[in-house]
Order: C-alpha cells, then structure tokens, then sequence
C-alpha cells in the first residue's frame, strides 16, 4: 500500500486533518506580526557620554578617542563611526552580521568598564550603551503642546507620564523624547560686573555648587530614641539662586543677581520642536522586533485619552508621524494582489479542465497549502511583509502544478472505465514520484537564495523559505489530499466527465490552426529557399 492510498482510502481521516491543518494557519495568521520588510537584524550599539561645556575639539580627544581604541579591540566590529558635539560624544560600533548582539553588547559593556581611567575625572555619569537596529524607524511620533506651561514642565510631564505609560504598552521597545529637555536654572554671568568685584568664573561655580549640595546631615541618639537629621536645602527656583552671597561674611553683601542673570529654563536650549506653530514635546516610540506594528500602535492609540487627561490642564497630545499608515497600504495592496492571482489561477484551471469537479479538487490545494505556509511563517518566527506576501503570491501558481497532474492522470483512468476509487490509487501510485521530483525541483531553484550572505541574502532568505515551503507542502496535498477529493466529488457526480469542453476545443482550435500554418509552409519551402 503506497502513502496516497492510505488517505485516499479514509477520506474522513483525511479531510479532518485538511480541516485541522486549514484551521491552524488561520490561527497562524492572526497571529503573524506585520511589518514593512523582513527582519534582519543588524548587530549595532550606540554608545553616548556626556561632559557638559566641553567643545567638540575636547570631546573628541578626551571623550571619543579612549572609546574608540577599547571599542576597536572587540572581535567582530566592522565599523565604528563617531560624532562629537557640544558636550556630547556618540560612537555606533556596527559588528558582523553572524555576531549575537547580546554577545557583543556584553564585550561593549566590558570595554566601558575598561576604559574608565582613560576618560576624564569630571565625567558626570559614566558612558552608556544601548542596542539599536538601523533599519527600525520610529513607528509612531507624538506632538505634546501646551497653551499653560513653558517646554521645560512640557517635557518634564511628558517624560514622567506619556513615556512611562506608553512604555508598558506591548510590543514597545523605546521612547525618546525630544523637542525640549529637562527643567533647569541658567546663571548668565556678566564678565565686566564680575571683574569689578573681583572674583572670577570659579568663585561663582564653586559658590552655586556649594549652596546647592545635598549631603547627609547626621543623627542624634539619646538613650531610647534615635533621630535621623533632614534637611532639605537644596535650592529649585532661579529667585533662589539669585540671592546667593558670592562673598559670605563681608561687609558688604553680593549676591549672584548683582553679577549675572539668573532665569528659568532648560539644560539644554538648543533643541526644539514645532507643531502647528506651536512649540512641542515629541515622544519618538519604537517597537519591539517580534511586535505586530499595526496592534502596537492601536494599543498606543487606544490609551492617548486617558494619558491626555493626566496631563497639566491645557495640553494637548496629537499624532505627527503614524509609520502604519504606508504599512497598513502596502500590505493590503500586496492582499489584494494576492486574492486576484488565486482568482486568475482558478479561473484559468477552470478554463482548461473544463469542468467544476477537476477545478474543485486542485484548488483546494491553494488554501491548504497558504494554510500550512502561515503555520511555519509563525514557527519561524517570520511576519507578513511585502516580500513574504510576493513569495506567497508567486507561491499561488507553484502549488497548482501538481494538482493538475494528479487529476489529469487519474482523469485518463476514470475514462477507461476504472471506478473513481480505483482511478485515484492508480493515478496517485504512478504519478507520485513525477509530483515529488516537481516539487524538489522548483525548490531547488531557491537553494542559492537560501545560502546568499550579506543583507541582501538576509531580506530574501525569508522569500526563498517561505516559496519553498509553499512548495513542499503543496506536493504532499497533491499526493494525499487531492486524489481524496477528487476521488468523493466523482462518486458524488452522476453524469460523467464529457470531453470537449470550451477549454478543450479552443486547445484544439489553436492546434488546427498550427497545423495549416505548418502544411503552408511545407508547401512552400522550396519558394522561401528560392526568396531567401
């Protein structure tokens, strides 16, 4: 007994297990996350450090160089590109790409922790890293404008509530938020009133710094109740500051408003955002790898009211940038594509089989092999993008192929008179190792593809294993559940299969019409030589 005779002989079985594998990708698909292109993963760390008021010349000696001399001593690191600015320094080390980013995030964290006594001792917070994907853009950015309160407060509300809130939304990954920066007090010193007096620009520093520290205060211990001293003395507001003595016990009192202009404002001013003309917050929100970016960004969206109320009276948050408005496009294009070729396939079966039954019993191997493609799209881990869809769409035309070459042969015994039992064991045990070979062959077009190295090979890898997989499956419906089929539909038939159909006849119209096209130009050789 060959493997098609064992379903063909339990068509309930078989069309269980047809249900279950249909149902199972169905599932498989709801639950595919959807993005714009496969995901490659691109072994990339961001490193940033800070050291305010230094220039980009200091940075880049003191801060960027000793990185890059620990970051370039990693294995695997292909590229490092460094910029400096104005207190900030950022260096992204780009590793190969069969090197595990969680690999190299911990040799990046071990050359930080090595490079400690290369920087400069007055580095506030020490270097930070963080993994990042070049090719992820931000899904969803988000305008913060207010009408009550200045940038500072705005970024400040909108760092403590919007970006903790959204990130707990799943599929979230990062919030930046930029278009201001953190509340601060600016002391603006005038040199020519400072000089007057004396002092210098170190005086004023170390005075600021010195009234602003907060340091353990002690306790006191009696001989039953201890007590912890707190003060709070530290100083917020830039009317404060502004009464600072510069030269305490003197005779004569001068303060930091005498010499300098002290104002409430940002640490730094330099950036900015603009929505509508007004002054804004941008909440930059990326997602997670393995996250369904259209059901991301709906949670996000479902949850911005009730953010919006927990923000200071008149703020207003709206969405600048919604990436799943192309992606939303482009995948529904590529769906509606997809649905007109399987339409185009059928019909065009139809046309050449002549008949329903034939036509229903190979185009049932379209969806079940879509079925069970979603299925292994989903173990492995793969999402719904335009070049997955393109495989699928390709696919279409692909897993119809042994179909028709079952029921074409099975079709040439039920004309000879064989029962349509008899007709599907015979035609499935002759044709089963044609099918096989058909299906191995169109797969191993795709094998170079598989293979490929580099970017390009990582976008298509996901072409080429879905195509083959489509592929694979459809020759086991076309050896098992396709006979089955065709099989019942043809006991259920009453009339038989007539031959001549519209298909048939304009086959053989074409064939006539070559063959006097042929028989002219036999007659007339010799008058084409004799031209020629």
């Amino acid at each position: 007994m060959s493997a098609a005779e064992i379903f063909i002989k339990r068509p309930v079985a078989t069309g269980l297990l047809a249900l279950g594998l249909f149902l199972t990708g169905m599932v498989a698909f709801m639950d595919l996350p959807v993005a714009p292109l496969p995901k490659v993963d691109f072994p990339t760390i961001s490193v940033s450090a800070r050291l305010p008021g230094a220039d980009p010349v200091t940075m880049a000696a003191t801060v960027a160089a000793p990185l890059e001399r620990r970051l370039g001593q990693i294995a695997g690191v292909t590229e490092l590109t460094s910029t400096s600015g104005v207190g900030t320094a950022n260096i992204t080390a780009q590793f190969e790409l069969s090197r595990d980013i969680n690999g190299a995030a911990r040799d990046v964290m071990a050359a930080l922790n090595a490079s400690g006594n290369d920087l400069p001792v007055d580095l506030p917070t020490p270097p930070t890293y963080r993994k990042v994907n070049p090719a992820d853009s931000p899904i969803l950015i988000l305008a913060v404008t207010s009408s009550t309160i200045g940038p500072g407060r705005l970024y400040d509300a909108s760092d403590s509530i919007l970006a903790q809130r959204i990130s707990q939304v799943e599929g979230v990954a990062d919030i930046m938020v930029s278009g201001a920066d953190k509340p601060a007090v600016r002391v603006s010193v005038d040199p020519h009133a400072l000089a007057a007096t004396g002092l210098s620009m170190e005086d004023v520093r170390s005075a600021v710094a010195r009234s602003n520290a907060l340091t353990p205060k002690g306790s006191i211990h009696g001989e039953k109740l201890g007590m912890a001293i707190a003060v709070n003395d530290q100083i917020r507001a830039a009317a404060d500051y502004a009464q600072l003595s510069l030269r305490p016990g003197a005779e004569r009192m001068l303060r930091l408003s005498d010499v300098a202009q002290v104002t409430e404002s940002v640490e730094n001013r330099l950036q900015a955002a603009w929505y509508n003309n007004d002054k804004a917050v941008l909440i930059i929100i990326s997602k997670q790898q393995d996250a369904n970016v259209i059901e991301t960004v709906d949670r996000i969206k479902a949850i911005l009211p009730q953010l919006e109320s927990w923000m200071p009276a008149g703020t207003s948050v709206q969405v600048l940038s919604d990436r799943t408005q192309t992606i939303r496009a482009s995948v529904h294009d590529v769906e509606i594509t997809m649905l007109i070729s399987i339409a185009l396939v059928i019909g065009v079966v139809y046309l050449s089989l002549g008949h329903a039954t034939p036509t229903i019993a190979a185009s049932i191997t379209v969806p079940l092999s879509l079925a069970a493609t979603f299925a292994a799209m989903w173990l492995l881990g793969y999402s719904l993008n335009n070049i997955s869809l393109m495989a699928l769409i390709i696919s279409v035309g692909f897993v119809i192929d042994d179909a028709i070459v079952m029921i074409e042969n099975i079709s040439r015994h039920v004309e000879q008179g064989d029962s349509p039992m008899e007709a599907a064991v015979k035609g499935a045990r002759e044709v089963f190792f044609t099918v096989v070979s058909i299906g191995l062959s169109l797969v191993a077009v795709f094998i170079p593809l598989l293979f490929m190295g580099g970017i390009i090979g990582r976008m298509f890898r996901e072409f080429a294993v879905t195509l083959s997989v489509a592929v694979l499956v459809s020759v086991v419906i076309s050896v098992t559940v396709t006979p089955t089929v065709y099989a019942q539909l043809m006991r259920l038939r009453r009339a038989p299969l007539k031959a001549g159909h519209p298909g048939e006849r304009a086959f053989h119209a074409v064939q006539a019409l070559y063959e006097r096209g042929l028989g002219w130009v036999m007659r007339h050789q010799r008058f084409m030589l004799l031209v020629t």
